[in-house]
């Protein structure tokens, strides 16, 4: 299901003017604070009536100004998830989640389902005062779920949990990705949250839409670099878990090669897709000897973006993967770099964090 975004807001000071197609997945809205993400998913709930646009979700168009169109929020089908859970303190969780069916069609019933997805088995008989962070967002979500909603939007869910929560509710949200065919609008201004979720990358700028693409391909763009921030640029590559190592390391074959990262929880087979920091890659020309670092990928350079501070960033071919350097503008130089030039792309296994590291579809039968 595709849902289709035309707007344009004008606010004090602020101009809205965005339009964008989101395929299925997850699509995250991504931009600093201001950009106009929060706005884009209210009007999209209809909690926000823009002076004009168009948005469709599937066959349904929710809004047509030109038509006069408006659906009513409640007439929308549409579930939201806000920072905090917004759960009734008053209610058990199981309660909590069966507020969500009221607004369901008649006739569904996914209580065991959604409860089994995200893991609340155990929380059903508890109260929202006694959960934690991650377990309050879990019912919040599955709150949401159980109103079977035609699109699922998300305005920053994981932004007022600490990094042990977010390490918690992460691998849920990614089971929702892969095991559900809901949409979702995801807002965000986390690098390592969109490398890990997002299926679709919408980046906004001052209210207005700089780029838009599955997620490896503008991740990986050296031209969006300013967008994310040069410190938290990176590519995005898929692989599966080829080998457990008794010496900690989980080994993954990807399509130019094989990588090695602190164990990451798996069977051989598992699909993953993991983030590499452009500041955490070197190039040489040649195949390198006697290094320390175990992930050594051929490639070739594909567009050199010099920027200010005598930096610049080098976009990599390996395989049908893409590979992001941060290096400096002199080292750039130095090796000739330009599109066309063959590089081994080299990066430290323990550069690799857990929080990078993420999986893509059912794990496989054993």
């Amino acid at each position: 299901m595709t849902v289709s975004v035309t707007l344009t807001h004008r606010f004090a000071g602020f101009a809205l003017d965005v339009d964008f197609a989101a395929p299925p997945g997850v699509t995250a809205l991504f931009g600093r604070s201001g950009s106009g993400k929060t706005s884009v998913v209210n009007a999209v709930a209809g909690l926000l009536r823009p002076d004009q646009g168009r948005i469709v979700v599937g066959a349904e168009v929710l809004l047509d100004t030109a038509r006069g169109l408006r659906v009513p929020v409640h007439k929308r089908r549409i579930g939201m998830v806000f920072q905090d859970g917004r759960l009734f303190p008053h209610l058990t969780v199981r309660q909590n989640l069966t507020y969500g069916q009221w607004f369901a069609p008649k006739g569904a019933d996914e209580f065991d389902h959604v409860v089994a997805l995200l893991g609340l088995k155990a929380l059903l008989h508890r109260r929202p005062g006694t959960l934690s962070g991650g377990e309050a967002q879990r019912v919040a979500i599955g709150r949401a779920l159980l109103s079977r909603p035609r699109l699922l939007l998300m305005d920053e869910p994981l932004s007022a949990l600490d990094d042990a929560r977010k390490a918690e509710v992460l691998p849920y949200l990614e089971r929702l990705r892969d095991e559900t065919n809901i949409p979702i609008l995801l807002v965000s201004h986390s690098v390592a949250e969109v490398a890990r979720l997002a299926t679709t990358v919408v980046a906004l700028e001052a209210g207005r839409v700089v780029a838009c693409g599955p997620a490896a391909s503008i991740l990986a763009d050296p031209e969006t670099v300013p967008v994310f921030g040069v410190r938290d640029a990176g590519a995005v590559l898929e692989g599966v878990i080829a080998a457990q190592h008794g010496d900690g390391l989980t080994e993954i074959a990807v399509s130019a090669g094989r990588l090695f990262v602190p164990r990451v929880s798996g069977e051989a087979g598992a699909r993953l897709r993991l983030r590499i920091a452009a500041q955490d890659v070197i190039l040489s020309r040649t195949a390198p000897v006697g290094l320390s670092a175990l992930n050594i990928l051929a490639g070739t350079v594909t567009a050199v973006r010099r920027g200010g501070h005598g930096g610049a960033m080098v976009q990599i071919a390996a395989g049908s993967d893409t590979i992001l350097a941060r290096i400096t503008a002199r080292s750039a130089d130095a090796l000739a770099l330009e599109p066309g030039v063959a590089v081994h792309a080299i990066a430290k296994s323990v550069g690799v964090a857990q929080a990078d590291v993420g999986r893509v579809g059912p794990d496989p039968v054993s």
